[in-house]
């Protein structure tokens, strides 16, 4: 978060699976409301962070989203984002079969994925779709894309105003 509200040069590529899949299922910042986890059979209690939202509020110059379903998005949102100056976060949707999706009944592997493929919704598509389609769906594409000073730049700057100061003997 401190990366992006400072626009720190750094591509962060988050594999968003809602859940601490690789350490057992427990739940995570990222899994929904209600879920069922190993870390709370009866629910979680607490709202989930929506990544791509919350680097955007604090500052990423570029916020996109995709999942692993559609990889010949993925390839050119990440290129993208290398090729931007400051920070940049790519979130990649990715289903947990193994704990996740058993314990709240999403069915197999290949059913969690076609679901994927028909709640990714691109961004030009999405703006355009009203609350009660958006239900249960979400966007993919580029969420945010605009130019800030990065922290190097804000901070070299900062220094040629000290030995402009300092040079001037006001300070």
């Amino acid at each position: 978060i401190h990366a992006a509200r400072r626009n720190v040069d750094i591509v962060a590529i988050v594999v968003n699976n809602q859940t601490y899949g690789m350490t057992g299922g427990q739940y995570s910042p990222t899994t929904p409301l209600g879920s069922k986890a190993t870390t709370a059979w009866y629910g979680t209690i607490e709202p989930s962070f929506d990544i791509s939202a919350l680097c955007a509020t604090a500052g990423a110059v570029f916020v996109a989203r995709t999942t692993v379903v559609h990889v010949d998005r993925m390839d050119k949102l990440l290129v993208q984002a290398v090729n931007k100056r400051g920070f940049s976060v790519v979130e990649v949707l990715s289903p947990c079969y193994t704990n996740f999706g058993r314990q709240n009944r999403l069915g197999s592997n290949v059913e969690m994925m076609k679901q994927f493929r028909v709640s990714g919704v691109p961004v030009d598509r999405w703006e355009k779709m009203s609350e009660s389609e958006r239900s249960g769906r979400f966007p993919i594409g580029v969420l945010v894309d605009r130019d800030l000073p990065t922290y190097l730049d804000s901070y070299r700057g900062a220094c040629e105003t000290a030995a402009k100061w300092r040079a001037e003997g006001k300070i």
